[in-house]
């Protein structure tokens, strides 16, 4: 087999093992870049990029290879499938690679894994999209743009037409393109650290070629646009910094905690949260529902040293009593949909259907019944979700405000100035369309919808929300949770 052929021969794996598996990618990815860590940083790219793209772009790829194969993609076989999405995503964005070579080392491929009476079918399509591919048919953007936008930022067409609804065209296609650029690493150095501390270490960074600018938003949040070897930057092993994304780390600093603050993170998987958190609070308590994510979260917590965090495995919709109305600030971010991180998670938008945004949004509104119980009068509840789901956003606003009694509270004197104005932008837009979903102005200004696109961060949901001190944590009134009580 030549070098060119293996490394082909790796994405190809990885696509037809998620073809058959129900595994993310991302997962994926890591295992196998982890197998062939004594491959070169190009090779590696290379294999991460041609498995990332060929997802991204399967709703586009299978567009072209319909139009010109004479066996539509749903009928071919999984690996003839594979094999011709990845190549065409080689002719079409990976300008690098020789249009022969992508041809010549499918044909290869075939053969090897006995698919060689076929060549001449796979040879024949790819050399027919490369002739064309300066000029390739797309839907009429007029005629069709619900067609038009699922082939041209390859979605599904339910949710192509979903997002048509509910933000309009405007939105859609800016949200669309976002998701499509390229999403550097999120670095959030330590509170511990002085902003001088920060300056030696990006410094520190740098000289070994990565590439780093200040988020928009967050001073101590830092943009890897280059760089290889994440854990191998100076910094990570000493717990000064952590990967978490600017949304993430917004979510903590919104929900105002104190020094003295009890906090429950009750999903707290990987603990980006749950590490903000500790270092601005006397105590937390991580949860989550599994004891392969407390692992995580415990390698996490243990690097960064936050030593006043506990960690339980808990189902969070199983009530605690040890903990009503106990806490000074819950931390709900809940299981979502995650199409505010397609951008990360390329396989999502294949996995993700329209039953299973209703499915979580009623798993959401049982977690949050179960766990704003923990809130003690007068404290804080801190929702969030990584999607850009209406039913799983600001519906839930309205569910926790009018069924579970909870109060909004404001975001926008806490907003860093630039997100505050992008907010209003984006509101405007939709709510010129009626699309506010019933809320209040109130509850207007306690929420925010990070939209890809229009703001520089995953596609992400936060709204806050407080106990009225009048009302126990079983709904009736009175006070209760007093801090001596943990």
């Amino acid at each position: 087999m030549t070098v060119a052929g293996e490394i082909r021969e790796i994405p190809l794996e990885i696509l037809l093992a998620l073809e058959r598996e129900k595994r993310y990618s991302s997962r994926l990815m890591k295992d196998v870049l982890d197998k062939y860590d004594y491959f070169d940083t190009r090779d590696k790219a290379f294999i991460k990029r041609l498995t990332e793209g060929t997802l991204e772009r399967q709703q586009e790829l299978d567009y072209y290879l319909d139009h010109f194969s004479s066996l539509p993609v749903k009928k071919m076989k999984p690996f003839i499938r594979c094999l011709l999405r990845m190549s065409v995503y080689q002719l079409l964005y990976m300008d690098a690679v020789p249009d022969s070579a992508v041809c010549n080392e499918a044909c290869k491929l075939a053969a090897r894994r006995g698919f060689g009476a076929l060549r001449g079918f796979v040879n024949g399509v790819l050399r027919n999209i490369s002739r064309k591919k300066d000029n390739l048919p797309l839907p009429d953007e007029e005629g069709e743009p619900l067609r038009y936008l699922a082939v041209r930022y390859s979605l599904p067409e339910w949710l192509a037409e979903y997002w048509l609804e509910e933000y309009g065209r405007e939105i859609t296609t800016a949200m669309a393109e976002g998701l499509m650029e390229i999403h550097p690493v999120s670095l959030r150095f330590c509170l511990g650290l002085s902003p001088e501390e920060i300056g030696k270490l990006v410094n520190k960074m740098e000289k070994t070629g990565a590439v780093l600018r200040e988020s928009p938003y967050l001073s101590r949040v830092r943009l890897l646009e280059h760089g290889d070897n994440i854990s191998g930057l100076p910094g990570f092993p000493e717990g000064k910094w952590t990967v978490q994304d600017v949304s993430s780390a917004l979510a903590v600093e919104l929900a105002g905690i104190r020094e003295t603050d009890f906090v429950m993170d009750v999903c707290g998987a990987p603990g980006g949260k749950s590490i903000l958190a500790a270092e601005k609070a006397d105590r937390v308590l991580c949860r989550d529902v599994s004891g392969e994510k407390t692992a995580l979260i415990r390698e996490n917590i243990a690097r960064m040293g936050a030593e006043n965090t506990e960690i339980q495995v808990w189902d969070a919709r199983c009530f605690d009593e040890t903990y009503a109305g106990k806490a000074d600030v819950v931390l709900l971010d809940v299981p979502c949909s995650g199409l505010g991180v397609m951008g990360r998670k390329r396989d999502i938008k294949h996995r993700i259907t329209r039953e299973d945004m209703r499915s979580l949004s009623a798993l959401q509104r049982e977690i949050a019944g179960v766990c704003s119980r923990y809130v003690k009068p007068g404290g804080t509840l801190l929702y969030s979700t990584c999607t850009i789901n209406p039913e799983e956003n600001e519906e839930m606003v309205r569910f926790i405000t009018g069924e579970l009694g909870m109060l909004p509270v404001s975001l926008e004197t806490m907003l860093p100035p630039l997100l505050l104005e992008q907010k209003k932008a984006t509101e405007a837009l939709r709510y010129s369309q009626g699309k506010d979903h019933g809320l209040t102005e109130e509850e207007r200004r306690a929420c925010i919808q990070l939209l890809p696109g229009y703001m520089e961060a995953d596609g992400f949901f936060i709204a806050k929300f407080t106990r009225p001190p009048e009302m126990r944590a079983d709904g009736t009134e009175g006070t209760n949770g007093e801090k001596e009580g943990y």
